[in-house]
């Protein structure tokens, strides 16, 4: 017997990929010569069933399937007994990423079909919009810099390269110097940003910390004093308001820095925190394994001691009407972009969006989730982030990753292709045109490098800021960028530039990717590719709003093309722009 199935033809699944609750679902499977039975194996919300499938025309075996009334993920593969007995499999490939089945003697992967709530839709504007990401530090700032500390040093040249200096407390490199940017400096170059059509700014954390990247939290509700003060930050969202722009700030909730009013290991706040006494009220928010020093902490960093997120007291901080989530989105910002969305519990992230929703319904959470999203496996249980009750958005890193591979030619174009339509498949409309593509970060070597494939891994990590690619490495990446900003230009999702990015910037891994804005000397070149990139996608609402078809030519070229359904967008509203279409090709040299 030979078996097939494509999760990605209507013919064998519609309709496509995730679909709402309670959808009628049609499935079909060919099967070769006379078999005894044809089975649909569906497993959901814990259990297998197994469904006889109806004999059709031309070897088709078919069954209407009603998706659960709940958002879940349903699981389904086949088998069919041959006549002698002999039962054979078609499950998903073995990579998982779905559309042509494979044929195994045993149970095998299954196919995925995501089931969300029919009334999941985040806000328009995300899908619709430009972002840009700003390390707060490093983009401009209003004044002299100025700080108490004794243990930081402070640029007073903001074209210096930053330091690695050495941090005894966790033998950390890159946290300990300063430039001094602000959040007046940024409000000051909002009209730059919407000359680049801008209407998202998501800053790094910019609450009161030890470190320069400040994900040390050290007081949720007080704004570093470097950075400014409340007031700053609703000036700030005042004025981007007026620009058509939004202000997402970056949400740590895993974990809190020791040097905090929580923790306050070194005693620098006035009121007892967790790591000082057991009375403290903050004592129940973290995990001691043997009192004081020995405690859980995030990844093995002792300076960022672990949150308990089901603790009440923590809960009631973080989601109450008063508390820090809804207290910043009253302020004047857009919600929340999550560090390490897949290490918070779910049941605080439902929580988050319905204390964050009571606030604003317009506001967002996005998520840092490196993997799909949809079936994301952390701490041992997959974890779906697009049903509709946890998060908005998560960031792109599937098609950055994609993407920088395919243009240097690492993986061909039908590699290219089969990644992300499998996220086409498994995501929902609503969260597919949502997601944050971004090709560079505070957490990765600047673009720029890995264009040029030299990041100098190589090279000293404490002598890296003085690298700079040589004039061929630079050529071939600016090649490649602007190949690569085809593929972002055109599709769905909101494109992200990192700061700097258009300006040129190169750097290693952190904390040589949080070199300063160069302000005065950007790259002429890369400024007008990304200029051109973010014109081209401002002005075409099909790139925004229309379907999409992807489809390799040939090992090294892709097209993209997208389009309208009679005259309307993938979400039935009237789309008046002509379809557009796009090669992109792999740079080798």
């Amino acid at each position: 017997m030979k078996l097939y199935h494509d999760s990605r033809s209507l013919d064998c699944r519609a309709p496509f990929g995730a679909v709402p609750c309670g959808t009628m679902v049609r499935l079909r499977v060919y099967c070769e010569g006379n078999p005894r039975a044809v089975n649909a194996i569906i497993f959901e919300n814990g259990k297998n069933t197994v469904y006889p499938m109806q004999a059709s025309d031309n070897n088709a075996y078919e069954l209407r399937y009603r998706a659960p009334e709940e958002p879940t993920l349903v699981w389904y593969h086949f088998s069919a007994v041959a006549e002698d007995g002999f039962t054979a499999y078609l499950g998903n490939a073995g990579d998982h990423l779905g559309g042509v089945g494979q044929e195994y003697d045993h149970t095998p992967p299954a196919f995925q079909i995501t089931v969300y709530d029919k009334d999941y839709a985040p806000p328009a504007w995300l899908r619709e919009g430009i972002m840009y990401q700003i390390f707060p530090d490093r983009f401009c700032r209003s004044r002299a810099p100025w700080y108490t500390r004794e243990d930081i040093y402070l640029h007073e040249d903001w074209n210096e390269p930053p330091l690695a200096l050495f941090d005894p407390r966790n033998g950390d490199t890159h946290s300990r110097d300063f430039f001094g940017g602000d959040l007046k400096g940024i409000t000051s170059k909002l009209d730059y940003l919407r000359s680049l059509h801008v209407t998202v700014i998501y800053l790094n954390p910019i609450f009161q910390a030890r470190s320069n990247h400040r994900y040390d939290t050290g007081d949720y509700k007080r704004i570093d004093p470097m950075l400014g003060d409340e007031e700053d930050l609703k000036e700030l969202c005042r004025e981007a308001k007026k620009r058509g722009m939004r202000v997402l700030l970056d949400g740590v909730f895993s974990h809190t820095g020791d040097d905090s009013l929580y923790f306050n290991k070194y005693g620098r706040y006035p009121t007892k925190g967790a790591y000082q006494s057991k009375r403290s009220p903050y004592y129940p928010w973290y995990t001691f394994e043997e009192y004081p020093d020995r405690y859980r902490s995030w990844w093995g960093v002792t300076t960022l001691p672990e949150i308990n997120k089901e603790n009440e007291t923590y809960r009631q901080y973080m989601l109450e009407p008063d508390g820090v989530a809804r207290k910043w989105v009253k302020a004047g910002t857009g919600g929340w972009r999550l560090d390490v969305a897949d290490e918070l519990p779910m049941r605080f992230l439902r929580d988050l969006r319905v204390s964050v929703h009571a606030e604003n319904e317009d506001a967002i959470l996005l998520g840092e989730v490196w993997e799909d999203a949809s079936n994301k496996v952390s701490y041992g249980q997959m974890r779906c982030y697009c049903l509709g009750d946890t998060l908005d958005s998560v960031m792109n890193y599937p098609l950055r990753e994609a993407a920088l591979a395919f243009i240097k030619g690492e993986i061909n174009a039908y590699d290219f292709t089969r990644r992300i339509e499998s996220l086409r498949e498994n995501y929902p409309t609503p969260f597919f045109y949502s997601l944050m593509n971004l090709m560079g970060s505070h957490d990765r070597e600047r673009v720029l490098n890995v264009l040029a494939g030299e990041c100098w891994d190589n090279v000293d990590p404490l002598k890296r800021g003085e690298c700079a690619l040589s004039p061929e490495q630079r050529a071939l990446a600016v090649r490649r960028l602007r190949e690569i900003w085809k593929i972002f230009a055109v599709m769905p999702g909101i494109p992200s530039v990192y700061y700097g990015d258009e300006a040129g910037l190169e750097g290693a891994r952190d904390p040589f990717c949080r070199h300063t804005f160069p302000w005065g000397k950007e790259d002429p070149e890369i400024m007008r590719i990304t200029q051109d990139a973010l014109d081209l996608r401002a002005s075409r609402p099909v790139l925004r709003i229309g379907a999409i078809s992807i489809t390799p030519v040939d090992n090294d070229t892709v097209c993209i093309r997208r389009f309208g359904y009679s005259g309307h967008d993938v979400f039935g509203d009237v789309l008046e722009d002509e379809d557009y279409e796009v090669t992109v090709r792999t740079v080798r040299e």
